[in-house]
């Protein structure tokens, strides 16, 4: 498959979250989805519960990567990938862009990899415990220095031959935009002598026009996303992973710097500034 981000045109800013899950075939989608995500989500926190203890590090990415593609297909989310994760020459530390909760499988459904995620999250009834459980790392944003804690378990879990994902902005926005990185995540992948994998992630319709309809920006609630997906038609996610950046004796800032502008010429993004359409992110980093 040849780079999405040449066949795919510069983007098109959507129009503010207004999506087509209103009508009455919306509702008949989601009696479809939801009683069937619920099943998937429970499926798979007995999968960590009671198989993950008894199979090795290969065979969970394997059941993570398999869970993750049956929940996009559930919700009528077909993945459009150019590029791969690895780069063959050691470590990675994948960054992308941030739109939606959604990424995170998004990414596990092409990896897996390990992200680094808010505290919050772990408290949250069954979606902690199964976070927990496919080997998420958690840091507390309140905590600035909490920071220099996750990078030394970033630095064991690339030790140990895993992908890590951040997402550098430390918010989500509504895809029309993207934020400046900041690099204090980074810092693992520069001492280990790594490679920066740069992913852009952009949804659109089928028939190939910029959607919103997954974002997960402004004011709008997890379980109000939840029930906008459900309601769409069908959705394309389309991930394109960048020529990697060689990580080792560069510095952090400069690191996030490339990817961010490889990424904002892969996704046709013009420079973006704060302001509306964004979500306070899951990592809260320094620069």
């Amino acid at each position: 498959m040849g780079p999405l981000a040449e066949a795919s045109d510069v983007a098109r800013p959507p129009q503010r979250l207004r999506t087509r899950g209103a009508g009455p075939t919306a509702w008949l989608r989601r009696l479809w989805r939801v009683p069937r995500m619920i099943a998937h989500l429970l499926s798979g926190l007995a999968t960590v519960l009671f198989v993950f203890p008894s199979l090795d590090a290969h065979a969970r990415r394997v059941r993570i990567r398999r869970w993750s593609r049956r929940l996009l297909h559930l919700l009528g989310i077909d993945i459009r990938m150019a590029g791969t994760l690895g780069s063959g020459r050691g470590s990675v530390l994948v960054v992308a862009n941030h739109v939606s909760w959604l990424d995170i499988f998004v990414l596990h459904a092409v990896g897996p990899v390990r992200f680094i995620a808010k505290a919050e999250i772990v408290r949250w009834p069954v979606v902690g415990r199964l976070v927990r459980g496919v080997g998420t790392l958690f840091i507390e944003r309140a905590r600035r220095h909490d920071t220099h804690r996750v990078n030394q378990e970033i630095a064991r879990a690339l030790e140990g031959g895993d992908i890590v994902a951040v997402f550098p902005e430390g918010t989500t926005t509504d895809g029309a935009r993207l934020l400046p990185f900041k690099g204090a995540l980074l810092q693992p992948i520069v001492d280990a002598g790594g490679d920066v994998r740069p992913v852009a992630i952009r949804y659109r319709t089928p028939d190939g026009r910029a959607s919103v309809a997954a974002a997960y920006a402004d004011d709008v609630s997890f379980l109000g996303s939840f029930w906008r997906i459900c309601g769409e038609r069908a959705l394309v996610v389309e991930t394109i992973a960048l020529d990697p950046l060689p990580a080792r004796d560069r510095h952090r800032r400069e690191l996030a710097r490339e990817a961010e502008a490889a990424i904002r010429v892969a996704l046709g993004l013009t420079p973006s500034g704060s302001g509306p359409g964004t979500r306070a992110g899951p990592a809260g980093e320094s620069p």
